[in-house]
């Protein structure tokens, strides 16, 4: 077989695995945001009349700079301090670009 050729087939019978993997972290990210449902509402989108803000559409940035400082303790809160707490900044990171990601 020649070498493009055997690239080619490589790559092809590669792809499922590619996609299995994309759909695995996709979920796993969903997952940590799913977390934040019960007070800021299903990906973020908080029910009408909540007190609670909604996270969908939030910017990225913004959202993430919100997240650190509840985890460090210096944006005080009743409980996001401590939540916060449990993710790591990869995870905070994820949390972030998930809920950016919303409309």
């Amino acid at each position: 077989m020649k070498p493009l050729a055997t690239l080619a087939a490589l790559l092809a019978a590669a792809a499922p695995f590619a996609s299995q993997a994309q759909d695995q972290q996709a979920l796993y990210v969903r997952s940590l945001a799913a977390t934040c449902a019960n007070c800021h509402g299903t990906d973020g989108r908080a029910v009408v009349g909540s007190t609670m803000p909604a996270l969908a559409g939030m910017p990225r940035d913004q959202l993430l700079t919100q997240l650190k400082a509840f985890k460090a303790g210096t944006r005080p809160s009743t409980i996001m301090n401590q939540l916060a707490k449990g993710y790591t900044d990869a995870q905070l990171e994820q949390i972030a670009g998930y809920f950016a990601a919303q409309k």
